[in-house]
């Protein structure tokens, strides 16, 4: 969840393990917690309120208690501790009270209508639905945080992000989650093997599947990857035509676009997909995450596809002398965006609006995206902050490699927004990618599907339609 340089977007995984676990989240008596938001006004805090400065821009109240959840994943908790190291140096009599999990949807989730907890990191499998929860009201806009000064730098606290940080946060208009992790995305594979081989790691398809016997000689799968949860495969998928059709054509498909699908390039990211399975490249078993990711480290496949977390959530199970190593997911002969990278925002964090302590909550949040917090998340969970600089000091190969690789991206980040603006329609597609990885579904009949998908929603006048607009 891990993270993740969430978008540089999740991230994280965990972020967007949320946009995963959308469809099904919210249960009935959730639900009705939820609406019992609906339409009302955010309650006042109840801490009095201090006079405002520059170190205090929100008026957090001396004695008062801000109340944080962290969500403990793949990136650990660690680095939430040090950041309660940096907001207490500056604040000594505000009382932080940190807990970590990670049933964040079962703990959190009832408590939205009564008395929630004061910041929450929305994070991982049990996550609630983000576009529910603002539509519901039951989350604060943080516009405000955005406008704050850095904890300890020049500008603002916008200022201070990465590229795409803020618009992964903003719906309807309105900044609403902040993801404090980084992620890039591609595909890894051990460094080292490589050079014993002598194989060099393929920059397009045709280059992959031209090594992949090679690697099977070996005794290697070529691939491997989470049969298990859908938004794994489709991760990599959503990259592919992002690559092969350009970032239009997935605007299109995130605004619901009549016959988005079945835009040109969109079949032909997809059907090398359709031939790795088809050729027996895959490593067999349905695997989970930690699965795969094992398997990897275990010498059974060559190459994975995930996100920066992987360092972090199987740091017990490195083998010495693996040399982990990112490369980005290939590219075939006239892609017309071949060089974007897909990285986001993503681990994020919500205030609830009827939190007792909203102003402590944002201060916090200063706190966790200052310098220092950032340094510290990098350097001890080998992913980048989403703070500007947060890995400039950090010495380490798999995270080198994902700096390299967003050097060395194209003008624009890959992204896409369906599954945060569509519960149902992010349900789909994770299932439509697994059945397309498990060979159950052509390219052809995943893109018909998928459409088909895409035109139930379109078409249904009691879903809020959102747009993306870049």
């Amino acid at each position: 969840m891990s993270v993740t340089p969430e978008n540089l977007g999740d991230l994280s995984r965990r972020t967007l393990l949320q946009r995963a676990a959308a469809a099904g989240l919210l249960a009935a008596p959730a639900m009705g917690l939820l609406s019992a938001c609906a339409g009302s006004e955010p309650e006042k805090s109840d801490t009095g309120g201090a006079a405002k400065s520059k170190d205090n821009p929100f008026g957090v109240k001396d004695g008062s208690a801000v109340k944080v959840v962290i969500f403990n994943g793949g990136l650990g908790d660690q680095w939430a501790k040090e950041d309660k190291v940096v907001f207490s140096a500056k604040h000594p009599n505000i009382t932080v009270n940190m807990s970590s999990t990670q049933k964040i949807k079962t703990e959190e989730q009832p408590k939205m209508a009564t008395q929630p907890s004061d910041l929450v990191m929305n994070s991982g499998a049990d996550s609630m639905d983000r576009a529910t929860l603002i539509n519901e009201g039951a989350i604060e806009p943080l516009d405000d945080l955005l406008t704050a000064p850095a904890w300890d730098g020049e500008g603002t606290v916008a200022d201070s992000l990465l590229p795409g940080t803020v618009s992964d946060g903003t719906q309807n208009g309105k900044f609403y989650v902040v993801n404090i992790a980084f992620t890039v995305w591609g595909n890894w594979y051990n460094a080292a093997k490589f050079k014993q081989e002598g194989w060099q790691p393929p920059t397009t398809w045709d280059e992959f599947f031209a090594l992949a016997p090679k690697i099977k000689a070996k005794g290697m799968a070529p691939y491997v990857h989470d049969a298990v949860h859908g938004y794994y495969p489709r991760w990599a998928l959503m990259a592919s035509i992002w690559k092969s059709a350009g970032k239009q054509v997935v605007v299109d498909i995130d605004n619901l676009k009549d016959g988005a699908w079945k835009a040109d390039g969109v079949l032909k990211a997809l059907e090398p997909w359709e031939k790795l399975v088809k050729d027996k490249l895959l490593l067999p078993g349905k695997l989970d995450h930690t699965q795969s990711q094992q398997a990897f480290l275990d010498g059974k496949a060559a190459f994975i596809q995930v996100g920066t977390w992987l360092k972090n959530e199987m740091a017990a199970t490195i083998p010495p002398g693996f040399e982990m190593t990112l490369s980005d997911y290939w590219s075939n002969t006239g892609d017309k965006a071949a060089k974007d990278v897909f990285a986001a925002s993503g681990e994020g964090f919500v205030v609830p609006s009827k939190a007792p302590n909203k102003e402590a909550a944002k201060e916090f949040l200063r706190a966790i995206l200052s310098k220092a917090g950032s340094a510290k998340f990098a350097e001890l969970t080998k992913s980048l902050a989403s703070t500007k600089g947060s890995g400039d000091n950090v010495q380490d190969s798999a995270l080198s490699s994902a700096n390299s690789l967003m050097k060395n991206g194209g003008s624009e980040l890959i992204s896409f927004k369906f599954p945060d603006f569509y519960a149902d329609l992010d349900k789909e597609s994770q299932n439509l990618s697994e059945e397309l990885m498990a060979g159950r579904l052509t390219a052809q009949q995943f893109v018909d599907k998928m459409q088909a998908a895409a035109d139930k929603v379109a078409k249904d006048s009691s879903i809020k339609k959102q747009t993306r607009t870049a």
